[in-house]
């Protein structure tokens, strides 16, 4: 009894063990990081803590003096922290492309990502023999879709170095290293000649500038006469009231949460685009009905939830993982709730698509 004992519970603990490391923990095929590999970017493990402080109480310091920083270089220095700490986590738990996409009946998240990608290619007409520039390419998920479907160049740019070099690896292991293109460099200063590219996309990453503005000129800059540019912009939709506090403060989640200066009205979008010189030839939520809910993949059940806390916990106290990563796990739970209510409150939109383009002649 007691050997037939130990070999069901041996067997148990087999199995338990397969399903956390295959199931919990994930592929990297797959997902693009191991649980056992957070490293919290180029941060050393000792600064973890530290710097997730800093970050920390620099975000959730009222919204004037955050714009009161914006105008010096904090903003800039700030995300780059932020990409440094949840780079590993955001592969980890939800893949290489750092964004949102409408759900699709019968596909995949995976799927729905990838064609929510593909139609920024398509909306720009990107071509086999055109230059792109990618702003703010993240690990570089939506550059390898684009490449790989329009047959385009892709250059992408971002402000983390430690995403320059995760882009760059899986660039090469999809065999697309010879079409996509990866440098670091902050997008409100890029380091490109005028007019040298046929197109230009951002997938949710516009909202990291302190002034949307500054990186639509960068952009406009950059383009070729005639040269489309899409944008999916994260908003506060007509539906958000500044005097209810419950808009407020999940606004304010996802504003701290995500390394945000101050989200931006839907309405100012396509004025911003107008006044840098910019014809918009559309502008809408691709988050509205007949789409399907952006923020289902958000919904994850405590179950889950504790599941990958007692992993991140357990691998921080066995010095696998620095410590600090618990908090930044912690508080990318706590924002995923924050945009979930966002979402079913109608108030925000991750996928403000604009789509503008650069005048043949512009004026002096």
């Amino acid at each position: 009894m007691e050997l037939s004992t130990a070999m069901w519970t041996a067997a148990v603990v087999g199995a338990a063990v397969i399903y956390w490391f295959v199931w919990v923990m994930g592929a990297a095929e797959v997902k693009g990081k191991r649980a056992v590999n957070l490293k919290m970017g180029s941060i050393t493990r000792d600064k973890v803590q530290d710097k997730y402080k800093q970050y920390w109480s620099f975000f959730r310091r009222p919204k004037e003096d955050i714009a009161a920083a914006s105008d010096g270089d904090k903003v800039p220095v700030f995300v780059d922290t932020f990409y440094n700490l949840v780079t590993d986590i955001y592969e980890w738990g939800w893949g290489q492309s750092f964004h949102f996409s409408p759900s699709l009946p019968g596909r995949s998240h995976r799927e729905a990502t990838r064609l929510h990608e593909e139609r920024a290619a398509d909306l720009i007409a990107a071509r086999p023999g055109q230059r792109v520039v990618d702003v703010g390419c993240g690990v570089g998920g939506p550059m390898r879709a684009i490449a790989a479907h329009s047959g385009a160049h892709v250059v992408g740019i971002t402000i983390n170095e430690y995403q320059v070099a995760r882009a760059r690896a899986h660039n090469r292991k999809a065999g697309l290293h010879d079409r996509c293109e990866v440098i670091c460099g902050n997008f409100l200063e890029m380091p490109f000649a005028d007019a040298s590219f046929d197109g230009a996309y951002s997938i949710e990453a516009t909202c990291h500038a302190p002034r949307l503005e500054d990186v639509y000129r960068e952009v406009f800059r950059v383009l070729k006469p005639g040269a489309l540019y899409v944008s999916y912009e994260w908003v506060t939709t007509a539906l958000y009231r500044e005097d209810d506090p419950r808009h407020v403060e999940t606004i304010r989640g996802i504003e701290a949460g995500n390394a945000l200066p101050g989200l931006r009205a839907q309405h100012e979008v396509a004025a911003v685009a107008r006044q840098v010189g910019f014809e918009v030839v559309e502008d809408r939520d691709l988050a509205l009905l007949p789409a399907g809910s952006w923020w289902t993949r958000l919904k994850m059940g405590r179950i889950a939830y504790w599941r990958n806390h007692l992993l991140v916990s357990a691998l921080t106290a066995l010095r696998v993982a620095p410590k600090g990563v618990v908090e930044v796990h912690e508080m990318l739970y706590e924002t995923a709730r924050h945009l979930s209510d966002g979402g079913e409150t109608g108030i925000f939109t991750p996928m403000h698509m604009i789509l503008c383009r650069k005048p043949l002649v512009t004026p002096n």
